[in-house]
């Protein structure tokens, strides 16, 4: 990709040029020849970090080494100048890449686009809301002042972050319209909601506290009749139980702070798009190689980068995702299979549950991801994820009453951690975008949220069992 199209190329340039060519042809090769028929754990474990890669650069180092240094040095000018023309592979300064922050992004398009026949690429974030603004931003620039103001069509079920800068950021201060959709299972909804000025549609699934879920081969069929790309946060399932790409989205965005990085240990995001996605914007490289060209142009004027020691940290942690999703999703199951018999709780939100209006289309879709090949299962099994909701009865202050009470759930708006979180979204996650907006949300003031962890599934339980029993 180049940096600048009026970039002059020296015989020197050229000559790096060459010599980085074969390097490239030798990575993409890697990838399809031996990358790609691994299975997903493996992918997690190892990423594109490679013997090869320990030995003949990092003094044989198995783990990915931490590179703790704001810039690259370059052997002459005439290698700096490719390098900033983004002609050969370089890191230059860490505000726009890092050896770290390469590995955790070659990781993440890999494991996003397992099974998928084309290429992915991603571009890291310093949080999951950066992560947001890197994959929109690009489809809401002026094409031109004539037009009328360009618009996107959204899910109203999402994360109270994701609400705010959709209507705060964008509709209010740059006059950008989010035309909200209320039942995502509604395509006829979806269908009204775009016009010639529409950029893209984008949805979170599963939905963060709501637990709502659209099906995504409809809605990116609708979206590239249109033109337009299908954004899809899929924080909470992971690419462990579900890759919308390889249904048709073409940007995915993860807050990698949640479930990738189960352990809490920082916050960090990521873009993950697919390459040649369906726009009508026509940009050199911004169809062909989304990801890779957010993070070398926009995202360097912007500087929304991830720290290396965040990146190999949360690297680590990605590294038994698979596992961990299964048995967070299992301990999940329990906990809202007996939340739901309980007499105090009005009802649980849980996509898991038979009785769940979307559980028969999530089942469709979310699937642990290599059960069949996993000498445990031998076959397909659904997973649900970990995170779940329920109502309590009695209403707000009863709700609070309950939560106060919690002993070993932690209060707090985390999730994905390994150990069990709870929080009432309305006055927490949820509580700046007002109560008509909840409500349209479908979020009341007695709807708790709880991400259960990796302890037993019992003593949850019996925490949740001595909360209620005080009210």
């Amino acid at each position: 990709m180049s940096n600048s199209s009026d970039v002059i190329i020296t015989p020197g340039m050229q000559a790096y040029i060459d010599r980085n060519s074969s390097y490239l042809k030798e990575r993409e090769q890697y990838i399809a020849n031996e990358v790609k028929k691994w299975k997903f754990d493996t992918i997690a474990v190892h990423g594109l970090y490679s013997v090869q890669d320990a030995i003949n650069d990092y003094q044989g180092a198995i783990i990915e080494p931490i590179f703790m240094s704001s810039s690259q040095a370059y052997r002459d000018s005439d290698e700096m100048a490719a390098a900033l023309a983004y002609k050969i592979p370089t890191w230059c300064y860490s505000r726009i890449a890092n050896p770290s922050t390469y590995y955790y992004e070659w990781t993440l398009a890999l494991l996003e686009g397992y099974g998928f026949d084309g290429e992915t690429s991603c571009c890291s974030t310093s949080s999951g809301m950066a992560a947001i603004f890197t994959a929109v931003q690009p489809f809401l620039k002026v094409i031109d002042s004539s037009t009328e103001p360009c618009n996107f069509v959204a899910t109203a079920q999402c994360y109270g972050g994701t609400f705010q800068q959709f209507t705060v950021r964008l509709m209010q201060e740059r006059n950008i319209e989010c035309r909200w959709v209320v039942n995502a299972n509604d395509i006829d909804e979806w269908a009204s909601k775009i016009d010639k000025n529409t950029r893209f549609l984008y949805g979170e699934l599963p939905s963060n506290p709501q637990l709502s879920f659209f099906d995504i081969k409809e809605v990116a069929d609708l979206a590239h009749s249109h033109q337009l790309p299908l954004i899809c946060d899929s924080t909470i399932a992971t690419p462990a139980l579900l890759r919308p790409i390889c249904h048709g989205a073409d940007i995915v965005v993860q807050s990698v702070t949640k479930s990738l990085t189960s352990s809490g240990f920082g916050i960090c995001g990521a873009v993950v798009s697919r390459k040649n996605l369906v726009s009508a914007i026509v940009e050199e490289g911004l169809k062909e190689d989304f990801a890779l060209n957010v993070k070398l142009l926009q995202n360097r004027d912007f500087g929304p980068n991830l720290h290396p020691l965040q990146a190999v940290m949360s690297l680590n942690d990605m590294r038994t995702i698979r596992s961990k999703m299964d048995l967070m999703s299992r301990n999940t199951m329990k906990v809202a299979t007996h939340l739901q018999h309980h007499p105090k709780v009005e009802s649980v939100q849980y996509l898991g549950l038979p009785n769940h209006p979307q559980h028969e289309l999530a089942s469709r879709y979310m699937w642990l991801v290599d059960a069949d090949h996993d000498e445990l299962y031998n076959q397909p099994v659904n997973r649900y994820g970990h995170l779940m909701s329920f109502c309590v009865k009695g209403g707000a202050t009863k709700t609070r009453t309950f939560f106060d009470k919690l002993q070993r759930i932690w209060r707090a708006t985390d999730l994905g951690r390994i150990k069990s979180v709870a929080t009432i979204p309305a006055i927490s996650t949820h509580q700046q975008q007002g109560e008509s907006a909840r409500a349209l949300a479908g979020i009341p003031p007695n709807m708790v949220r709880l991400c259960v962890g990796a302890e037993h599934p019992d003593d949850v339980i019996a925490d949740l069992e001595q909360a209620l029993e005080k009210i």
